[in-house]
């Protein structure tokens, strides 16, 4: 059959697409780029925020509207929306065939074959969170200069506004030993960037009893020869131990850059949330890592209006932003989450408020972002070619500070062509919000 994948949401839910499609394709099937040509499409869902799921919920009603073409088409829904609302997808959206749990994606291949049976009917499958593979056989979705590794699956934090541990379930760890057999794979299939990505990297090891284990993954990450860059998204202001940071410092291929989601810097807020650590501990993970690693980039996420939040707490946020000055920075508005423990708060605020807080950090981040990016301007860089900007006709570069499809580009209209996936050293000439402009060492 001719099989469209539509993949929603973050890195992780993607590296989930790449080891079903592995497996669609070993069971004799075609991938196709367009759903008009294909005989079943396969919606992998993000169910993570209100958006998110809105989005979901429009792809699911896109991939339907192509039975008015061809009524013999197959509608398979599967990833965090359909393992969250599984109940809801089969009471309300009739044009699905299969409604697949996370536990259950292993066994697409069989699925595919039971809904497309004479006579079948709709098909469920909610196998357990826990059988959801870690690892295995996969394609490389991404260009193939670079790719995600997914170390960990679900989290054990229990974050009071966050689905998750209701979606994937508790932590559970990859083996060491698996991690770095796909790293090694990675790169000979030409990966020269890893991106290391989990609910919380930082907690790996954690459900084996092995607090800190992050450190041994990324010595042995280390050793992978054909991969140039390592770099680590998401790592908790309370995990940032010495040995952590140790253990970026020693390890060359391990980029100056991290994500560290703080959600907010107010000690009442941060409680309500059900977050571990103070304003002081964030202080802290700040003050060491800066002192540590030069040149580190730091990227985090901020939640507006959480329940409860006051004026005050707010105005605290805002000027936390501006003394920190993060050097990238997403802020959104507190989205209330079925069943968690957020939800039914009091303290509830309007959508108005919310999104005005939220909007309003951004600005403050707009002026914060575009002064770090002046600030490079007459520097030469070390980037990694990502191809050619299709709008402008430019060259997309990006350095250790960019992770790709969340920061900024260097664009430079090199005469000479570059190769996507090869490394450049780039001066930088201009500037603006988010991107920086300048040439090939070499080309003016």
């Amino acid at each position: 059959m001719n099989i469209a994948i539509i993949s929603l949401g973050c890195p992780k839910n993607q590296v989930d697409a790449d080891v079903f499609t592995h497996a669609l394709l070993k069971a004799g099937h075609t991938t196709v780029a367009d759903p008009a040509q294909a005989d079943a499409i396969i919606v992998n869902t993000c169910g993570f925020i209100q958006s998110a799921k809105e989005e979901a919920i429009e792809n699911i009603l896109l991939a339907a509207g192509y039975k008015q073409q061809n009524p013999d088409l197959k509608v398979i829904v599967t990833g965090c929306l359909a393992e969250r609302y599984k109940q809801q997808i089969a009471a309300e959206m009739p044009e699905v065939d299969a409604v697949v749990g996370i536990g259950s994606n292993a066994a697409l291949p069989e699925i595919l074959q039971r809904v497309c049976a004479a006579g079948a009917g709709r098909v469920e499958s909610y196998g357990p969170k826990a059988a959801m593979p870690l690892g295995g056989p996969r394609v490389i979705s991404t260009p193939q200069h670079y790719a995600y590794l997914k170390v960990a699956e679900g989290c054990s934090n229990r974050c009071r506004y966050c689905a998750i541990p209701l979606i994937r379930g508790p932590l559970r760890s990859r083996p060491l030993e698996e991690c770095v057999a796909e790293a090694r794979w990675l790169a000979g299939e030409g990966v020269r960037e890893l991106i290391v990505v989990a609910q919380d990297p930082t907690a790996y090891g954690e459900d084996w009893g092995q607090p800190g284990a992050i450190c041994a993954l990324l010595d042995a990450l280390n050793a992978v020869e054909g991969i140039r860059w390592i770099r680590i998204l998401y790592a908790y202001p309370e995990r940032i131990t010495d040995d952590f940071i140790a253990a970026m410092q020693r390890n060359e291929k391990v980029v100056p850059y991290l994500d560290l989601p703080i959600q907010h810097c107010d000690d009442r807020v941060l409680a309500a949330m059900g977050r571990r650590g103070s304003r002081a501990d964030i202080e802290d993970a700040i003050r060491r890592l800066r002192a540590a690693i030069p040149d580190l980039t730091l990227r985090t996420t901020l939640i507006a209006g959480f329940p409860g939040e006051t004026e005050a707490e707010y105005a605290e946020l805002c000027d936390f932003v501006r003394a920190v000055r993060f050097d990238r920075l997403g802020c959104f508005a507190y989205s209330p989450e079925e069943n968690t423990p957020a939800a039914v708060m009091e303290g509830q605020l309007d959508e108005e408020t919310k999104q005005k807080r939220a909007d309003h950090i951004m600005e403050l981040q707009a002026d914060i972002s575009a002064a770090a990016m002046a600030a490079k301007v007459g520097r030469t860089l070390e980037c990694i070619c990502d191809g050619v900007d299709d709008e402008t006709g430019m060259y997309l570069l990006r350095t250790a500070a960019d992770c790709p499809e969340i920061d900024g580009n260097v664009l430079t209209p090199a005469d000479t062509p570059l190769v996507p996936g090869e490394f450049y050293r780039v001066t930088i000439t201009d500037s603006d919000t988010y991107d920086l402009y300048g040439y090939v060492e070499g080309e003016e």
